[in-house]
């Protein structure tokens, strides 16, 4: 079956830099797009940041852009999310989702087909 295994979250200060990987196995990773999406307490669940089956494209929230990076290694069967600058506001639960398509990136939450189970991320002032 698919499995998603994120890990690298925790407790960091403000201005800190955690980076999250998500391991992938029982599908063919390269077919498929990845995304990062958060869910903080009390919220819905929101768009992180997504990567094209290649790596070629990559697409982020405002709110992310010039602080996060989405990356991959095929070779792996893994994705990764280097987060930089953090601010309490990015605290919540990072999930990443697979999605299968043959190009580009979605960043519609109902476009992902496997989700794995999430870490947590907490980010002190």
């Amino acid at each position: 079956q698919v499995q998603l295994v994120e890990s690298g979250g925790g407790l960091v200060q403000a201005g800190g830099s955690l980076r999250l990987s998500c391991a992938a196995s029982g599908l063919t990773f390269s077919n498929h797009c990845m995304g990062w999406f958060r869910q903080a307490p009390g919220k819905e669940r929101e768009f992180v940041a997504a990567i094209s089956r290649s790596g070629g494209s990559t697409y982020y929230t405002d709110s992310v852009k010039g602080r996060f990076t989405i990356s991959r290694a095929n070779t792996k069967n893994t994705v990764y999310l280097q987060m930089n600058s953090l601010k309490p506001e990015d605290t919540a639960v990072y999930y990443c989702a697979a999605d299968f398509r043959l190009s580009g990136t979605s960043r519609n939450q109902y476009d992902y087909d496997y989700w794995g189970q999430g870490t947590q991320v907490t980010v002190s002032s």
